[in-house]
């Protein structure tokens, strides 16, 4: 181990022994962001290869949100208007998100898909359907998997539901406007039972939430970190929870 390798451990553990005692996020959400520029900027013609390495990151996060005892983790892997993205790309991009929550499945992971699932292609949906059949018991830290998902997407999907539900109980849509509130609407998000996240996270340098969690970040903490996504370390990580333990949350007061 060189000289700067001991330094980045010391500095690393230095990092994790000052969060002990001190507040935790119970639910990370994490923008997954800069996966194409990292594999351009390493001299990568197949941006895919930034997709693959950003994949491999996010083994590596989750066993770090367990370290530390983070209960929920949100990760934004595919919006819905990547899906615009050009069909060559995409063809390259969701056999490894399949991949990555194959791999999710095998590790153990409580996985959750979120997203309109009806808008992706119906091999990707089926593995993520799958995902969360398979892993519907399984315990400790719950893995939302983000995929073809959209903020505005999720509260119109939500408020869709929600008129289903009560048109289905015979309640007439001026009673539905007397008595619906937040609640009634957060019931049919894709996070429903779920805590709102306390951190949301984003890679890349961007300083914009870009129609991540709309709903559910009102009072979250927001951590906007320079790497790129397969180039964020734990230290990154720890930095990003040492700096919400030192804010004072006021929730809107």
């Amino acid at each position: 181990m060189g000289f700067a390798d001991l330094a980045y451990r010391l500095y690393e553990r230095r990092l994790e022994a000052s969060l002990v005692r001190k507040s935790i996020p119970r639910h990370v959400g994490v923008m997954c962001d800069g996966n194409r520029r990292w594999a351009k900027e390493a001299g990568h013609t197949d941006v895919s290869k930034g997709h693959r390495k950003g994949a491999d990151k996010i083994f590596e996060l989750l066993q770090w949100c367990r370290e530390t005892r983070v209960e929920v983790v949100t990760l934004w892997l595919l919006s819905t208007d990547n899906l615009n993205r050009p069909k060559d790309e995409l063809e390259k991009l969701l056999p490894i998100i399949e991949d990555t929550v194959t791999g999710l499945v095998e590790e153990g992971w409580h996985v959750k898909p979120m997203g309109a699932l009806d808008l992706l292609p119906d091999h990707t949906a089926r593995v993520l359907k799958h995902a969360a059949e398979a892993t519907h018991d399984n315990p400790g830290l719950i893995v939302n998997v983000a995929v073809g998902y959209g903020g505005r997407q999720e509260i119109a999907d939500a408020v869709r539901s929600l008129l289903i539900e009560q048109a289905s109980k015979g309640i007439t849509i001026e009673e539905l406007a007397e008595s619906v509130d937040v609640e009634h609407i957060a019931e049919h998000l894709y996070t429903a039972g779920l805590p709102d996240p306390d951190l949301v996270i984003r890679t890349s340098g961007e300083q914009r939430l870009g129609g991540f969690l709309l709903w559910q970040s009102t009072h979250s903490e927001f951590y906007f970190c320079d790497a790129y996504w397969p180039a964020f370390r734990k230290v990154d990580f720890l930095r990003a929870l040492r700096s919400y333990s030192e804010r004072n949350r006021r929730f809107g007061a």
